[in-house]
């Protein structure tokens, strides 16, 4: 027993690493007792660890990287989408505009455009392979730069991709360290993601580009705080030409740089010119990433994939499933075009309200908003993929929310569905995800409220 106390940091780091080895190699994503296990125990070593106050920020930076390491090599098992992106790298590789081409007319037609064409498109799936590339243009260069290494490997491309994810990781944690200490947070915080397993699993492990965008969203905010909002404006461009989704934080900037406060008319015109300027130069940064690729069938094929997430897909979704059992009661069939339009307008409402009618937002006030606006349109989306948490997590971590945190955990119940041979979701864990989520939530707004009033 004083040898497990001496030395218990080491024992979590061992058998965590232990469980991350067969995760990556061994785990069937079928088989979804022995996932619940992994799962569970990971996050049970990982809240152990954050909890050794004798453990330096250095360690668990360490740690947290060669937990990662342990996926270099592996393939990822709980995702196909990586083949999509070996697909539009090789692509664009090949002098191919990726927006242009569906695989499947490639592979009907008997073309081989890149290599291995074949393999590729049996590995990311019929529907995905029916459908015209929704990554934007920064994206695309990640899938490049692994065309660029292994253009003929699917392993090789792996590698890379899953290294690109790992430098964008540590660059969250270099810069969101430096937001944490000027929002006065203990820095260790940080690790609340990057140590987080749903992380290291669904980034590292499944290849998904969410901490690219988020490392030019976190470094847009160090900039901001600096009081440098060109660089600013131009980085949350980069982070848009990634995933389009910090479009939604958009119009949480106003209060940045239009305090709600006594300032003279003359004063305030100014901060609503520097904001329209901001404004401008993200806009000019995304279209100028996605000129390259510019052509007359451009804006319709993108578009169209686009609009397949609010009018066709649906998958692990809260309020909307309720939406759709009383528009089965009235009308007898799904209405998620009208419904999906419907929740799309009242997460821009909810967004302009924060940004209109709330209190002067800096600070850890800034992220609750960024934070809450994200949260509020998943909770209203047809879909909502696991690796789509990464975003409240990292804004979790710069407010005093942990309720991303638990979402990170309770997510794991959304895999269940791939137990089926064919795709088939079990609602009642999709119930219990959210009941458990949303009565934390609730919990946590609730003394929150007690505290401010104490």
């Amino acid at each position: 027993m004083l040898f497990l106390e001496k030395y218990k940091t080491l024992c979590i780091v061992i058998i965590s690493a232990i469980l991350y080895f067969i995760f990556a190699y061994f785990l069937e994503r079928t088989a979804f007792n022995t996932f619940c296990f992994l799962w569970c125990a990971l996050f049970a070593g990982f809240y152990m660890l954050l909890q050794q106050k004798n453990t330096t920020f250095l360690a668990l930076a360490v740690i947290a990287i060669l937990f990662r390491l342990i996926f270099l090599f592996s393939t990822p098992n709980l995702s196909q989408d990586f083949y999509r992106f070996i697909w539009d790298g090789r692509m664009l590789f090949n002098g191919y505009n990726p927006y242009l081409y569906l695989p499947e007319n490639l592979v009907q037609q008997a073309l081989q455009p890149i290599a291995q064409a074949e393999v590729l498109y049996k590995g990311m799936g019929v529907l995905n392979g029916s459908h015209y590339t929704n990554y934007p243009p920064l994206n695309q260069l990640c899938f490049f730069i692994a065309a660029l290494f292994a253009s003929k490997s699917v392993f090789g491309a792996t590698i890379v991709l899953r290294m690109l994810v790992i430098l964008a990781d540590i660059g969250i944690l270099y810069y969101g360290k430096k937001v944490l200490a000027h929002l006065k947070i203990p820095v260790k915080n940080i690790f609340w993601y990057f140590l987080n397993p749903f992380i290291i699993i669904e980034m590292t492990g499944n290849l998904h580009f969410e901490p690219v965008m988020l490392f030019f969203l976190v470094l847009a905010f160090y900039k901001l705080q600096q009081q440098k909002w060109v660089w600013a404006a131009i980085l949350v461009g980069c982070s848009i030409a990634v995933k389009l989704i910090p479009l939604l934080f958009l119009p949480l900037f106003f209060q940045w740089f239009v305090k709600n406060d006594n300032n003279s008319i003359a004063s305030r015109n100014r901060k609503i010119g520097k904001l329209i300027c901001f404004y401008a130069v993200i806009v000019g940064t995304t279209l100028l990433l996605f000129l390259p690729f510019y052509t007359a069938s451009l804006i319709d094929n993108y578009s169209r994939s686009v609009g397949l997430w609010f009018g066709k897909f649906e998958f692990n979704a809260s309020f909307y499933y309720i939406f759709r059992e009383i528009g089965y009661a009235f009308r007898g069939y799904n209405e998620i075009a009208i419904i999906s339009k419907i929740t799309a307008s009242l997460t821009i409402a909810y967004l302009l309200y924060r940004s209109l009618f709330k209190k002067a937002i800096k600070g850890i006030p800034l992220y609750t908003s960024l934070l809450f606006g994200i949260s509020f349109y998943y909770f209203t989306a047809t879909t909502v993929h696991p690796w789509y948490i990464a975003t409240p997590l990292i804004l979790g971590v710069f407010s005093t929310y942990k309720f991303p945190v638990v979402w990170s955990f309770l997510i794991f119940l959304s895999y269940e569905s791939y137990t089926n041979t064919i795709w088939k979701e079990n609602l009642w864990f999709v119930w219990v995800e959210y009941l458990l989520l949303f009565s934390f939530l609730v919990y946590e707004i609730r003394s929150k409220s007690k505290l401010q009033k104490i």
